[in-house]
């Protein structure tokens, strides 16, 4: 099937931008069938953070069936190519956020959902020294919030 056809058809044959398309293409991703229909539904409502679960459930919401093993292998291939971010969660979920610039997160137990911490809210000074040969390349801070007892 062409390509072009593949991101006209996905996701209940719903018309796509081919923004997806093009993103992945720049990002050295061929754009299946599969990664154009995952790709739509995690970029096409803005910044957002789930899990491969979540986005699992969504995508046999729209009428796409994947299994859960190509939702894993599309997002880490998204994560490598740069269009997501990983980020720890909550024991062993990791959530995924479509917006890979340095900022850091509000984990918010009692729903299971990650949310962007206003830019400059965090200072962080005093960072260790890295062991020899190796460096920082980012920080990463999860604040994990639950509501008060009334």
């Amino acid at each position: 099937m062409d390509e072009r056809a593949v991101a006209k058809t996905v996701a209940g044959g719903r018309q796509l931008s081919y923004c997806v398309f093009e993103r992945l293409r720049a990002a050295g991703l061929r754009p299946t069938r599969q990664r154009v229909t995952l790709g739509n539904l995690i970029f096409g409502a803005g910044d957002r953070h789930l899990s491969a679960e979540e986005l699992h459930e969504e995508a046999h919401k729209a009428g796409e069936p994947v299994s859960l093993a190509t939702v894993y292998n599309t997002l880490h291939q998204f994560t490598d190519a740069g269009l997501v971010r990983p980020i720890s969660g909550e024991g062993q979920r990791t959530y995924f956020d479509t917006n890979t610039s340095d900022h850091h997160h509000f984990f918010l137990e009692e729903e299971n959902m990650m949310i962007d911490i206003p830019n400059g809210s965090i200072r962080i000074q005093d960072l260790p020294t890295p062991p020899d040969g190796m460096e920082i390349v980012n920080v990463d801070v999860v604040v994990r919030l639950r509501r008060r007892p009334s």
